[in-house]
């Protein structure tokens, strides 16, 4: 495979960040870190770099980079802040000599091998990377505090949620809390070391990327988990009830992906307070994703004007009603706190004039989505030739069939109109429609600024290989590929298609 190279990062040409993106037409791949060989931020996270350079894409999306609950959803988590650690690469750490082979080797889980590593990270005692480690500590610690203290009684609680734990520690009384920092105290270092490495890592991997001028591309989801660090440790700045009770849930209403909603079942933010103290709690998130990525999605971002909110103790998300937001304020305190940030708004679902003033109040790219564009309509806003500059064009998303799947399942008189179009747009050179590359094609063509393509669909797969199937919660986040299944034709008609719709800002300076 393609030449990479692991662990840290080369120290003489340090970028560290991509500012301005969106200046300049630009392609990229989407794919999270789960979906790598390997699923880690090792070699195979290198080669990724590497690949995307070889074909002239300059951009690497990702889904959201926290903690998961055990169904391994990136938009359900444990922190607003804290790395997946299941993300780390034992690999890279023998590399730093706090495992040996022979550990590797064993048959022990990766929680064992890293709580060794551990163990040996401070019996080697290294100067430099225990002054890191402490530099890192107390630099994280407003969120890191409370978050490992979580997980350390999370998993004394036999990872029940934090609503279930007695209730002198549920409602953090000051002795419980010092007692169990006491109890727990090597739980709650291992955990600190863990956040350590995981960012120690990725932004081993980001410099890497941003030498080759490659922007790493995050996401963020709007909404928090219930049972996570952040609720636990301030539940005042969610809707909950006098017992920390959820009264309302979020979701969105029926719409394109489900006839009953999504009931995402996640806490409502408690807005007069969160203005009140200047956003405090969205601004520390926000410069947590400024220093992961280059460039930001705000998933949901409707719920920044406004968000359905669910009665509890509603089965689905039909019956709800949108309850306003200040995302006004909230954006603008964003981007005064932190004027270099490149944000993109997730726009899809029922979107208003009010959504849509917002957005374009703060500039903000919106979402275009080839596969809603072939109702017939000529007015749909997603055609290719109704999309704007300031948009990022995908063809389809980590919620969407695979392309190739999508064309597969359309129906005779959808495959009718899709294949009229074709015709109409000369994107056909012969009888036979070659999927997915027709609407890669499009996409690369579009004016927006940005064209995204999921990895699935530079590997032509089938709706075998699709993420997630919005709506449900088995079976999904686990597709990952093998670099066998890269196809070499694939790779030089990319790059040429690339190179064609001046996406290569290297190859347009050079």
């Amino acid at each position: 495979m393609l030449e990479a190279q692991c662990g840290v990062a080369k120290k003489g040409n340090r970028l560290g960040f991509i500012p301005h993106v969106l200046k300049q037409r630009r392609a990229g791949v989407l794919l999270h870190i789960t979906s790598l060989p390997h699923s880690d931020l090792g070699q195979d996270a290198f080669s990724f770099v590497d690949f995307l350079s070889s074909i002239g894409a300059t951009v690497w999306q990702t889904l959201p980079l926290n903690m998961t609950h055990a169904d391994g959803s990136p938009y359900q988590c444990l922190s607003a802040h804290a790395g997946n650690s299941d993300l780390i690469s034992l690999e890279v750490i023998k590399g730093q000599g706090w495992l040996s082979q022979n550990d590797l080797d064993s048959l022990a889980d990766k929680s064992s091998l890293i709580s060794l590593a551990f163990d040996n990270f401070n019996r080697i005692n290294l100067p430099s990377a225990q002054a890191d480690f402490m530099r890192f500590k107390r630099q994280q610690a407003h969120w890191l505090d409370d978050f490992a203290l979580f997980i350390a009684l999370r998993k004394h609680h036999q990872n029940v949620s934090w609503h279930d734990w007695p209730n002198n520690i549920k409602l953090r009384q000051p002795s419980a809390i010092k007692q169990a920092q006491l109890d727990f105290a090597y739980e709650i270092a291992l955990e600190k070391f863990k956040q350590f490495i995981f960012f120690e890592q990725w932004h081993a991997l980001k410099e890497y990327a941003n030498n080759k001028n490659i922007a790493l591309f995050g996401d963020i989801p709007i909404f928090i988990s219930y049972d996570s660090a952040d609720v636990w440790a301030q539940p005042e700045m969610f809707k909950l009830d006098a017992d920390l009770n959820m009264t309302v849930v979020a979701g969105v209403p029926p719409d394109y992906f489900s006839e009953t909603g999504q009931r995402w079942g996640n806490p409502h933010y408690n807005w007069p307070l969160m203005q009140a103290d200047g956003f405090k709690w969205w601004l520390a998130r926000m410069r947590t994703q400024n220093a992961l990525f280059d460039m930001v999605r705000i998933d949901h971002f409707r719920g920044l004007e406004a968000a359905w909110e669910i009665p509890v103790d509603e089965p689905t998300a039909i019956n709800g009603e949108w309850a306003l937001a200040p995302g006004d304020a909230l954006i603008d305190s964003i981007i005064k706190h932190l004027p270099l940030i490149t944000l993109v708004a997730e726009d899809l679902g029922i979107i208003t004039d009010e959504v849509n003033a917002l957005r374009e109040k703060f500039d903000l790219p919106g979402m275009k989505i080839l596969q809603f564009a072939f109702d017939g309509s000529p007015e749909n806003p997603y055609l290719p030739e109704k999309i704007t500059e300031n948009s990022v064009v995908y063809t389809g998303t980590h919620d969407n069939d695979t392309s190739l799947g999508w064309y597969e399942s359309l129906k005779e008189d959808q495959l009718e109109t899709f294949h009229q179009y074709l015709k109409v747009h000369d994107y056909l050179t012969g009888e036979e429609v070659e999927m997915p590359l027709v609407l890669i094609q499009m996409a690369l063509a579009s004016n927006a600024i940005l064209a995204i393509v999921p990895m699935q669909d530079v590997l032509k797969l089938n709706s075998e290989h699709r993420m997630n199937i919005p709506g449900t919660t088995e079976g999904n986040w686990s597709w990952h590929f093998d670099w066998s299944q890269l196809d070499n034709q694939m790779v030089e008609v990319l790059e040429h298609l690339i190179l064609q719709n001046k996406r290569n800002p290297s190859a347009i300076e050079g």
